[in-house]
């Protein structure tokens, strides 16, 4: 697809690009179904990637994880970002002893794997290495965050399109106790809701995207798509995000950076209020995870991925404007113009 092509196909508001070019649907016609059950790490600087490792590679495994295994893993994450720099040997040392192969570089990874996690804790390799997973064909999981811009996100699922491959991201609190009980409409429709979750600051990474996605991901979880605007206050040590619904619905989430900590929220609904948690842990995010590698069909689509990207960055403009509301589809409009300059097949 040139740029004139991508440009058209980009060219809405956010709800109107979303709805019609990011519906996390894929053409799966010549997609060879196989038995393969490899799968490859790109990244070990997180403890994603050892959790996903013990948990497949165990000696009494089974069928719990459908045969699934850890095969290789390319160790190389941030080089910049300390706290996930200084874990890369320890990581590497653990998978090596759970029986994985330790590779050199992407390339190599990839002639060793028939799906990838890519769990490099820096966002800002995730364009990066998901264009050379989505050249090889193979399915992939991004891990959060997806990428450290709302132009990279967008960048990413197009290229996925262009590529023809499934992909999907998502934090494990999508998955937090409680949610599946409001899916199943245990509260009616629901009405609103608040969540709230650790948000430590990452200086490379806007401000919610490092670690205050886990609770934006939980409370898109409960509302649904439909974010038009987000108001944000915050202060050194506290956030809330406000985000009013295109239907009059307000969801808010609330970063914490000081006192107890934790995951959790309360979802409103017209037959009852729902608490939220605790922490579900990676096991449901990783079944998830593995049903997208046989079927390829995302269980998180892009639209949902990028509304919460947007979201975010929204919040990050709300801030730096004094706390004023900032429209979500100028926002996505602004990343998807510098998205389509991008040229995928360099």
């Amino acid at each position: 697809m040139n740029t004139i092509g991508r440009r058209n196909f980009l060219k809405s508001s956010l709800a109107g690009a979303v709805t019609a070019g990011f519906a996390g649907k894929f053409d799966l016609a010549g997609i060879e179904q196989n038995n393969a059950k490899r799968i490859g790490i790109i990244g070990l600087d997180t403890s994603h990637s050892t959790a996903f490792t013990k948990a497949l590679n165990s000696a009494d495994a089974g069928q719990v994880y459908k045969g699934f295994r850890i095969a290789a893993a390319y160790p190389k994450g941030s080089s910049t970002i300390k706290s996930s720099a200084d874990r890369i040997p320890g990581y590497t040392e653990e998978v090596k002893n759970l029986g994985v192969k330790i590779v050199g570089s992407v390339d190599e990874l990839l002639a060793e794997v028939d799906f990838v996690l890519l769990e490099t804790n820096d966002g800002r390799m995730h364009l990066e290495q998901a264009l050379k997973v989505f050249r090889s064909g193979k399915r992939v999981f991004i891990d959060k965050p997806v990428a450290a811009s709302l132009t990279d996100a967008i960048a990413i699922f197009e290229a996925a399109k262009h590529y023809n491959v499934p992909v999907f991201s998502s934090s494990s609190l999508r998955y937090i106790t409680g949610m599946d009980e409001i899916a199943g409409g245990s509260i009616g429709k629901v009405l609103g809701a608040d969540a709230y979750s650790p948000a430590t600051l990452e200086s490379t990474h806007p401000d919610l995207f490092w670690y205050g996605i886990h609770g934006v991901e939980t409370l898109f979880t409960a509302m649904g798509r439909g974010c038009v605007s987000v108001t944000r206050t915050s202060t050194e040590k506290h956030d809330v995000a406000t985000g009013l619904w295109n239907d009059g619905r307000i969801g808010t989430f609330r970063g914490i950076r000081d006192g107890k900590s934790g995951y959790g929220g309360q979802v409103f609904g017209e037959k009852g209020i729902s608490v939220l948690g605790p922490y579900a842990g990676y096991d449901p995010l990783l079944k998830r995870i593995l049903e997208f590698f046989e079927s390829g069909i995302p269980p998180v689509s892009a639209d949902e991925t990028l509304e919460i990207f947007t979201f975010m960055a929204a919040a990050d403009e709300s801030k730096n404007n004094g706390g004023i509301p900032v429209k979500t589809a100028d926002v996505f409009e602004k990343a998807r113009k510098e998205a389509i300059k991008i040229d995928f097949d360099k």
